[in-house]
């Protein structure tokens, strides 16, 4: 768990991306490691999300050296552990869920759960939370929301996903607000941008650097 706060936040993008077709999924995580990011969120969505995860994670043992998988989009406790063991460096989840804080502090992976209040982030951190994920973000208050609940709550490492995109006034809208990073999913990874590689990693590396201005 060591590190991998700290990778994110550096990084200030978290990827998040599925995809039935395990070579598209590599082709997307190595366009995401050639920007120079080194964390990517798996979603675990579908009947073969598992058995893709383990594909992605071989091939970036192989070719994409000191990139931390995370698992997304987990529920429970017991997925927590299937994914542990298949080599994920963290857990994401749409929800804030106690059994699944239970796991992942017995197994020493980082926990990254679903909030929507106030209230569910400071359970969030008492349950060792080290940042909390806002879902829906665009929904759940946008912006204005992180920035007021930082107020009173300056400690929280607060990280949203869900209407946030790869366009300036967003990332500025979202950063200013006091954003400790953000998870990125379909409004980066098109199907245009998806199908080509080069021009893939050439808008995550703009991304990326406008993330590093605005900061």
């Amino acid at each position: 768990m060591e590190g991998v706060k700290e990778i994110i936040v550096a990084g200030g993008m978290v990827p998040v991306f599925n995809h039935k077709d395990p070579e598209v999924g590599c082709r997307v995580v190595q366009a995401c490691y050639d920007a120079g990011l080194r964390v990517f969120e798996w979603t675990n969505r579908g009947a073969e999300a598992e058995g893709l995860f383990k594909v992605i994670k071989g091939y970036i043992d192989k070719h994409c050296v000191g990139m931390l998988l995370g698992a997304g989009s987990v529920f429970d406790g017991e997925t927590c552990k299937r994914f542990h063991g298949m080599g994920a460096s963290f857990i994401v989840s749409p929800v804030l869920e106690p059994e699944m804080a239970l796991a992942c502090k017995k197994l020493k992976i980082m926990w990254i759960p679903g909030c929507g209040t106030a209230t569910e982030i400071h359970q969030a951190n008492k349950w060792g939370a080290e940042i909390v994920k806002l879902f829906p973000g665009d929904s759940a208050g946008g912006p204005g929301f992180v920035k007021a609940v930082l107020g009173p709550m300056p400690w929280a490492r607060i990280m949203p996903t869900g209407g946030v995109s790869p366009d300036t006034d967003n990332i500025k809208a979202w950063f200013d607000a006091g954003v400790c990073s953000v998870g990125m999913g379909s409004k980066l990874f098109t199907k245009e941008l998806i199908a080509d590689q080069a021009s893939l990693t050439a808008a995550i590396k703009t991304t990326l650097e406008l993330i590093r201005k605005i900061r």
